[in-house]
C-alpha cells in the first residue's frame, strides 16, 4: 500500500483513483477508516453501529472486481456511512429511539440498495436525536455526539452523526436526510459539503414513515464538491415505486452569464450571528467581484406562513407516529412526547391548510428563480452551541426559541428546491461557518457544477479534517 497521505484522509474520488490505479486496495481503505473510527468516535459518538465483517467482507469484493478491471462504479470499494433514520439490511434503524432499539430491517431501502449496488462499502450507522426532529444530535439510546472541530459543541441536527463523522476522517462522505436543514446546518458546522437534493430526484420508500411529509429527502455530507456529485449520479433516478422520482427526466437550460444571485443576508429581524454575518458578506462581495450580478434582497416567501405550514407537518407527522406505539409512550423521550403533544392539537383542517400552503410556497419559489439563478443565505443563523442543549437561546445578544438557528433552512424543503452547503471558515473554538446556495427545482447538478468551476468557490475545497490530538 502506497499513498502520501493517509487513506483515511482521501476523498472517494481519490480512493477510486487508488484502486484504479492500484496503489491500495478498498481492503486498505477500510481497514484506514475502521482505525481512524477506533481512534476518534469514543470521543465524538458519531457511529453508534457498525458491521465490521460485512463491511470487510464487500471491501474484499470491491477489491476483486477493481483487480479485474471491472469496478461497479466511481465509488465501488468507499467506505460510506449511513444515518440512523435510514434502513441498512443487518444494522439497527433506531431512528434515535428508545423504542426501535431492537429493530433491524431486513433489507436496504432504495437509496442505501443503489449505493451497496454501486459497489460502496456501507459500515456503519450515524447518530441522530429522536425522530430527526430537532437541530442538535443527542438522544436517551446513544448520548450526544459531539463536534471534532469544536470540543464539547453539537455538530447540529439531525444529520449531526454522519457530519461529526466525515469532518474527523471516518469515511469521506455520510449519507444522511434534511427535513428542515438536517444535511445543512451539520456541514456548516462541522466545515463541510452538503446537498439536499430537490424532491423527487431520490426515490424514498419502504423505510421509516414520511413524518414530514416530502419535506425530508436523502442527501449526502462530504469534504468535496466531486464526491457529492459521485454521490448524487447513484442515488438519482427513476423508480418506479416512487412516481415523484420522474422528475429526474426532466432538463432545464443552461444558466446564463453572468449568472443572477439574490442575497439573503437576514430574514427580518431574526438575529444572525455577527461572525456568519460577515463571512456571508465576504463571500457575496467575492461573487460580485467574479462578475455575478448580486443583488441583495429580503426573504422571497412568507416566512412566517412557510414554517408555519412546517411545524404543523412535523408535530402531526410525530403525534401520528407515537399513537402506533399505545403502550410504549414511555419509551420516547420527553421533547418527543411533547412535539406529539402539540401536534394531537392539530385539526385536519390545519394540516389541509398547511398542505395547501406548501404548494403555494413552491409555485413561488418556481416564479422567483425564474427572475434569479441563485438565492445565497447563510446555512445557519447561530454558531456551534453545547452539544447537550437543544438549541441556543441567544443569537447575536438576542433570545430566540428553538428554531432561531435555524431560520435560513426550513423554507427549501416546504419550497422543494435544491441547496448546498459550502464551508467559508472555522472559527477557534465555535465550528465552522457555512453558506448556503439554492436553485430552481432540478437544478442538483448544476449547484454542484457551480461547486467544482466557479471562482469565488475554489479555495474551500477540500475541506480541512478536525484535529483530535
Amino acid at each position: 500500500m502506497t499513498s502520501a497521505a493517509p487513506l483515511w484522509t482521501l476523498s472517494a474520488a481519490d480512493l477510486a483513483a487508488g484502486f484504479a490505479a492500484g496503489a491500495f486496495t478498498p481492503v486498505d481503505a477500510l481497514e484506514a477508516v475502521l482505525a481512524r473510527m477506533d481512534l476518534a468516535n469514543p470521543s465524538l459518538n458519531a457511529v453508534i453501529a457498525i458491521d465490521r465483517d460485512g463491511a470487510l467482507a464487500a471491501a474484499e469484493q470491491s477489491t476483486a472486481r477493481w483487480r479485474a478491471g471491472t469496478p461497479r462504479s466511481p465509488l465501488d470499494g468507499v467506505p460510506i456511512s449511513i444515518k440512523d433514520n435510514l434502513y441498512l439490511q443487518g444494522l439497527p434503524a433506531t431512528w434515535g429511539s428508545r423504542a426501535l432499539a431492537e429493530f433491524v430491517p431486513d433489507r436496504d431501502e432504495p437509496a442505501v440498495a443503489r449505493l451497496r449496488s454501486a459497489g460502496a462499502v456501507l459500515f456503519g450507522k450515524t447518530n441522530v436525536p429522536e425522530l430527526t426532529v430537532q437541530g442538535y444530535t443527542s438522544n436517551l439510546l446513544f448520548g450526544t455526539t459531539i463536534n471534532p472541530h469544536a470540543p464539547g459543541r453539537t455538530p447540529g441536527g439531525s444529520t449531526g452523526g454522519g457530519a461529526a463523522a466525515v469532518a474527523a476522517g471516518i469515511g469521506p462522505i455520510a449519507i444522511g436526510t434534511d427535513g428542515g436543514g438536517s444535511l445543512r446546518r451539520p456541514a456548516a458546522h462541522c466545515g463541510l459539503f452538503a446537498l439536499k437534493p430537490s424532491v423527487g430526484m431520490v426515490p424514498r420508500h419502504g423505510g421509516f414513515p414520511a413524518i414530514l411529509s416530502d419535506f425530508e429527502v436523502i442527501g449526502a455530507v462530504a469534504r468535496t464538491p466531486g464526491d457529492l456529485e459521485l454521490v448524487r449520479g447513484i442515488l438519482e433516478g427513476v423508480d418506479v415505486e416512487d412516481p415523484r422520482s420522474l422528475a429526474t427526466l426532466g432538463r432545464l437550460p443552461s444558466w446564463p452569464s453572468p449568472l443572477r444571485v439574490a442575497f439573503m443576508p437576514a430574514i427580518g429581524n431574526n438575529p444572525v450571528d455577527p461572525r456568519i454575518a460577515a463571512a456571508v458578506a465576504g463571500f457575496a462581495a467575492d461573487l460580485a467581484a467574479s462578475g455575478a450580478e448580486v443583488v441583495t434582497v429580503e426573504e422571497p416567501f412568507d416566512f412566517a406562513g412557510a414554517g408555519a405550514a412546517w411545524a404543523t407537518v412535523m408535530t402531526a407527522g410525530v403525534s401520528w407516529y407515537l399513537a402506533s406505539f399505545p403502550d410504549r409512550q414511555e419509551a420516547f423521550g420527553p421533547s418527543v412526547r411533547q412535539i406529539a403533544a402539540d401536534g394531537a392539537k392539530r385539526s385536519a383542517p390545519e394540516l389541509l391548510d398547511a398542505l395547501a400552503a406548501a404548494s403555494e410556497v413552491r409555485r413561488a419559489a418556481g416564479a422567483f428563480f425564474k427572475d434569479f439563478d441563485i438565492l445565497v443565505a447563510p446555512a445557519t443563523a447561530a454558531l456551534a452551541w453545547p452539544a447537550d442543549e437543544v438549541y441556543p437561546p441567544i443569537i447575536a445578544g438576542q433570545p430566540v426559541g428553538p428554531r432561531g438557528h435555524a431560520v435560513f433552512t426550513g423554507w427549501m424543503n416546504v419550497a422543494g428546491v435544491p441547496a448546498v452547503t459550502v464551508p467559508l471558515e472555522l472559527t477557534e473554538a465555535e465550528g465552522g461557518i457555512g453558506i448556503q446556495l439554492v436553485a430552481a427545482h432540478g437544478r442538483d447538478a448544476d449547484l454542484i457544477q457551480m461547486l467544482r468551476t466557479h471562482p469565488a468557490l475554489q479555495r474551500f475545497s477540500p475541506a480541512p479534517i478536525a484535529k483530535l490530538d
